[in-house]
């Protein structure tokens, strides 16, 4: 067995866990802390006869870490060293180093709650912050204060933020292992407008060759469609030719994975994502070639909704890329992004528990450390969730029946425990009995563990034969998938078989080992599993129970938009076989980055439902009102019953007619919007509005009341009244409304102190121009201020307009407030001027 920088640690490590509940070790990725620390511990009897359970963020990881412990201690995987993942098992009454994903250990709590039989946990990995992890940390603590004192905690990581790890466990041993890692030099390149970062990355690797004599070479890219791309693109660079090329990715099947990881004879380009970003050691490598991008899963709380956006990894995710070149010998990394753009992204990844969906975690949390959701403020979170998604977890599981009203695990709720699946599958597979179709629901809660096992259809014979076998139209894209898995499974999941209808076989073998799970599950809940209605509305009626939130209504028969509960509109998936369902539940509503920018709200994986159903199954989610609106297509105001569900309108029906006072309001509002123009609105109306606020602002002694934006929307009701349709006010007088706001006295007091227009020695009247804020102006030739030796005054004196004084063109040659100083100091030159070119006038 190979030394390792671990290795120089052990005595430190063993001291540390004989004499503390919990050590915080750092070591940097490939220092052996992930596969030598459970066996030192194992071997220096920290664990007493108990396990050591490795906790790892992802499958691949626990896996393929699991896989190399046993090989180094030389015993059968599945012995002294196992694992276990999400419906994978390789363990036995003999396994003393466990590896696990978070989850599983999180689900052993439900029925040993001080998890008797586990001496040690390691938290690896614990930079990642999942949100699993993060609340196991907080269980754990909990238990080594009361009921497991004996229970030692490991954190280990590369990147650690040591100070809130230490901060949240208390005082305690921090070690540090400096690793063996080789000089990685660092270089960028900035990215060319519009090129995909797939041909970016083909073409900095073809050019980057001859400065890479050695090694392997570590793409990273976002996601499966980006690796798949991104081989295609080294597939055209003639050098790909000596090279052998393999995607990493979680959804590959083991041997795939286990081909990328392991030494080959010829030089090979791993194309990964995030999974090669931690946990695995993959020898050889000695370039890496980053995106700089990962795909991000959050959860939008305020729509409820999960999306899964292209996102730029932090500056640690990239300094743990950059890591990976430089493990065996000096190595290189180049990322696709410039120096500049590096310093301004973000320093670490934001903790998962402030960006996931809350409701399974939160029901767990509920049965394994009796937490009251109502009060999930004061548990003892690592880092506390985000106020609003915390909050809407909770909402969902008393939706389903999990949590009653005061946040407490219901009987429903330890039911739905049972099974190792989101909530609202729980709840489905726990209402399937009822309905006879629990093999159909345990089907449909399998398929949608994966993505689905139907893949795009290319060339239209292929597209026909698969509407020939499985149909393209019916009552749920669930029954269609739920068809393909039957034939795939008829034909033993054979690739080529499955190949023709576009069905993914390994998937759908996945899928067929899930669903025998969940059966095994039920039958041992004393569930009925025997075949009763495979397709019938039983099985939709499951669905409608775990998706009501999810209630969608098309907005008409000719679009794919449709409303969604909770004030929500998004638009159904293109390729769903319900086309002709007014109401529908998405089992999967996701908001979708475009191309052009912005967002899409997809739903997708859709299911048919009758009203009529709503009130079967939520009695209690029904409210009648009487309420009068504004009706656009006949530009009536109307009164109407509505029956909602929830929030949902379901049906409306015309009831008695609207109150005028109301009816005058929504007229108004709708004046106001712009949606309505009343014709005798005008400038003038507008002009004299104008008027009044500059004499009220003028001379606020005179307590005139100005007409602000407020006020305006009482003048329009006042119009409106007595009105139910655009039709019966377009044509309405709007003035007298309008100098209604005044008593008499005031109008007259007005139209004397802030005229619209004012007369001139001559006779003639010219207007002003009133602005609130500013002066007002007055605009007249110089002929016809003949004979005014002073500035008018407004206001009782309180304001001067300013005098545009006009030539005979109309031009101002003089903009003053001081007509005396004009006729005395200006005038007498420009006279000489003027009188010359225009000599037809009379100057004085």
């Amino acid at each position: 067995m190979i030394s390792l920088p671990i290795d120089d640690l052990r005595a430190e490590i063993k001291d540390a866990f004989s004499s503390s509940g919990h050590v915080i070790l750092t070591a940097p990725t490939g220092s052996g802390k992930s596969t030598r620390v459970p066996g030192f511990l194992l071997d220096d009897g920290i664990a007493g006869d108990k396990e050591i359970v490795v906790l790892q963020p992802r499958r691949i990881a626990a896996r393929m870490l699991a896989q190399r412990v046993a090989e180094e201690r030389e015993v059968s995987l599945g012995t002294e060293v196992g694992y276990q993942v999400r419906f994978e098992s390789h363990v036995s009454r003999h396994t003393r180093i466990r590896f696990v994903t978070e989850g599983i250990l999180l689900r052993e709590l439900i029925t040993d709650p001080d998890l008797s039989e586990v001496g040690v946990i390691l938290f690896d990995e614990f930079h990642e912050r999942h949100l699993q992890g993060d609340l196991l940390l907080a269980r754990a603590r909990e238990m080594q204060k009361t009921s497991r004192p004996d229970l030692k905690l490991g954190v280990l990581s590369a990147t650690l933020d040591v100070d809130l790890v230490q901060n949240y466990l208390g005082e305690g041993p921090v070690l540090q292992s400096e690793g063996r890692t080789f000089p990685v030099e660092t270089n960028y390149r900035k990215r060319r407008q519009e090129e995909p970062i797939w041909e970016m990355a083909a073409r900095v690797w073809q050019s980057s060759l001859n400065d890479f004599p050695e090694g392997d070479c570590l793409i990273f890219m976002p996601g499966a469609y980006e690796i798949r791309q991104t081989i295609e693109s080294l597939k055209q660079c003639f050098q790909s030719e000596d090279w052998d090329l393999y995607p990493l990715y979680s959804d590959l099947t083991p041997e795939a994975q286990d081909m990328a990881v392991r030494p080959a004879e010829r030089r090979k380009v791993i194309v990964a994502t995030n999974v090669a970003e931690t946990s695995l050691t993959i020898p050889g490598v000695r370039m890496v070639i980053d995106s700089g991008l990962a795909r991000i899963a959050r959860f939008d709380p305020r729509r409820g909704i999960d999306t899964l956006f292209i996102e730029k990894i932090s500056q640690a995710s990239a300094e743990q890329r950059a890591g990976r070149a430089g493990r065996t010998a000096p190595g290189q990394c180049i990322r696709l992004w410039s120096e500049d753009e590096h310093r301004s992204r973000a320093r670490s990844e934001l903790p998962e528990i402030k960006r996931v969906d809350l409701a399974e975690p939160f029901l767990l949390m509920a049965a394994v450390a009796g937490l009251d959701l109502k009060k999930w403020a004061d548990y003892a979170w690592v880092e506390g969730p985000d106020e609003l998604a915390a909050e809407r977890a909770v909402n969902l599981l008393t939706d389903l029946g999990a949590v009653d009203l005061d946040g407490r695990i219901t009987k429903e709720g330890q039911e739905m425990l049972a099974y190792p699946v989101h909530p609202r599958y729980a709840r489905m597979l726990h209402a399937a009995e009822e309905y006879g179709c629990v093999r159909a629901v345990a089907l449909i809660a399998a398929l949608s563990q994966e993505r689905s096992i139907l893949m795009p259809v290319r060339g239209k014979h292929a597209k026909e034969l698969r509407e020939d076998i499985l149909g393209d139209e019916g009552s749920s894209d669930f029954f269609q998938e739920m068809r393909a898995f039957r034939f795939a499974e008829n034909k033993q999941f054979r690739k080529d078989l499955c190949g023709k209808l576009a069905i993914q076989g390994a998937t759908a073998r996945r899928v067929g080992k899930v669903r025998d799970r969940f059966l095994q599950i039920a039958q041992q809940r004393g569930l009925k599993i025997e075949e009763k209605a495979g397709e019938g509305d039983g099985v939709r009626k499951c669905i409608l129970i775990g998706f009501s939130d999810q209630l969608a209504h098309r907005i008409d028969g000719g679009t794919l938009r449709c409303d969604i509960l909770h004030g929500r509109r998004g638009e159904l998936t293109r390729d769903t076989i319900v086309r002709e369902a007014d109401w529908l539940v998405a089992a999967e509503l996701t908001e979708i980055e475009k191309s052009t920018g912005g967002v899409d709200l997809r739903l997708s994986r859709l299911t048919a439902v009758e009203v009529e159903w709503l009130e079967e199954l939520f009695p209690e989610a029904w409210q009648n009102t009487d309420e009068t609106r504004w009706n656009p297509n006949t530009r009536r105001v109307e009164a109407v019953r509505l029956k909602r569900f929830r929030d949902l309108i379901v049906a409306h029906e015309a009831s008695a007619e609207p109150d005028p006072s109301i009816a005058a309001g929504i007229l108004a509002d709708r004046i106001q919007e712009g949606d309505l123009i009343l014709k005798k609105w005008d400038d003038s109306v507008e002009r004299w509005i104008t008027r009044l606020n500059c004499l009220s602002e003028w001379r606020p002694d005179w307590e005139l009341p100005p007409i602000r934006e407020e006020d305006r929307n009482d003048i329009l009701i006042e119009i409106c009244h007595g009105a139910l349709s655009y039709k019966e006010i377009k044509d309405r007088e709007v003035m007298p409304s309008v100098k209604g706001w005044l008593t008499p006295p005031q109008v007259q007091l007005m139209e004397g102190e802030a005229p619209d227009r004012f007369k001139c020695p001559n006779g003639r009247r010219v207007p002003i121009r009133y602005q609130e804020g500013k002066a007002p102006v007055l605009s007249a030739s110089i002929q016809d201020l003949y004979d005014l030796k002073k500035s008018p005054e407004l206001a009782g004196g309180k304001v001067t307009p300013v005098l545009e004084i006009l030539a005979p063109n109309r031009r101002p040659v003089q903009v003053t407030s001081d007509l005396e100083g004009f006729w005395q100091e200006h005038y007498p030159k420009l006279k000489v001027e003027l009188a010359r070119r225009y000599p037809k006038h009379e100057w004085r």
